[in-house]
């Protein structure tokens, strides 16, 4: 059933944080666990179409992200898919479903998609996309945009806007290029072809391949070892990375020279270190 692998782990969180009772995995199609280690796990729920964006998850996706982005609490971010898919895309019901519409008119329905989605990346702490199925169109820069991408064998990877007769959307000529690299983009966007784990871990679009079988188990071992960094140490980081790194060397070193005096001047540098020598696993209060 939904959930039953961190059922054992799940905690009440504190006041003001992101509850997982506001989320329904039914009428919401998404669900939301967390851990007393600060590791939020985030299912996108509607097997039945195979974790398409349906409105009630687009909707849900954006009181997560708002949630999140003003939780201290939380430490990284898991999101993965419910059955055998990672998330088919957008719903294509809507996508063609009014033959009539203007441009304008469309392109502030797909801003607002895309704002929405992507909302997810200005979460300040790091969020793995795990791959367990197939991860398609819109559903891929989910992925995309998160910062570390699993994959599981069944794991599949698509972007066929030109086949259906649509330039790619949701950042998608940002987001796959940043990821793979401008070749190998071109590649996957004017093919269209889908790609399979083995490929997908060639290409970079993920850094780790692991068997089907207790693919949710690695993903949350790999969640709970991020949210176990300093996570101070971790937010600063995620800032200087976002939207690939800093514009030049100088400006990174800038940056650093502020950033890493602010984390050692915490009490979780001194904990680290006496971790390290004590060579045991550290507890950082993040302070």
């Amino acid at each position: 059933p939904y959930g039953a692998t961190l059922a054992c782990m799940t905690v009440t969180p504190p006041e003001n944080a992101v509850n997982p009772v506001d989320f329904d995995p039914t009428t919401d199609h998404l669900g939301v666990e967390r851990t007393d280690s600060g590791l939020v796990v985030v299912t996108l729920n509607y097997p039945e179409r195979r974790n398409a964006m349906s409105g009630p998850m687009t909707a849900a996706w954006g009181r997560l992200a708002a949630a999140l982005r003003l939780d201290p609490s939380v430490r990284a971010v898991v999101v993965t898919g419910a059955g055998t898919a990672f998330c088919s895309g957008g719903d294509t019901g809507w996508i063609g479903g009014d033959p009539d519409a203007t441009v304008d008119e469309l392109r502030t329905k797909m801003m607002a998609f895309y704002k929405t989605w992507l909302s997810m990346r200005e979460v300040p702490v790091p969020v793995i996309a795990a791959i367990n199925g197939a991860a398609v169109g819109a559903g891929a820069c989910i992925a995309l945009a998160a910062d570390i991408r699993i994959g599981s064998e069944n794991a599949k990877f698509t972007v066929p806007f030109l086949k259906l007769g649509i330039h790619p959307g949701m950042a998608t000529t940002y987001l796959l290029p940043e990821v793979v690299g401008v070749a190998a983009a071109r590649d996957l966007l004017f093919t269209g072809r889908v790609v399979g784990a083995q490929r997908m871990l060639e290409l970079g679009l993920i850094t780790e391949l692991f068997p089907a079988d207790g693919f949710v188990d690695a993903a949350r071992e790999l969640g709970e070892s991020v949210a176990g960094n300093a996570p101070i140490a971790a937010r600063l980081t995620k800032a200087a990375l976002l939207r690939g790194g800093m514009d030049s060397i100088e400006e990174c070193i800038q940056w650093e020279a502020v950033a890493q005096p602010v984390t050692m001047a915490t009490a979780d540098l001194h904990e680290g270190l006496a971790a390290a020598a004590q060579k045991r696993s550290p507890r950082f209060a993040g302070r």
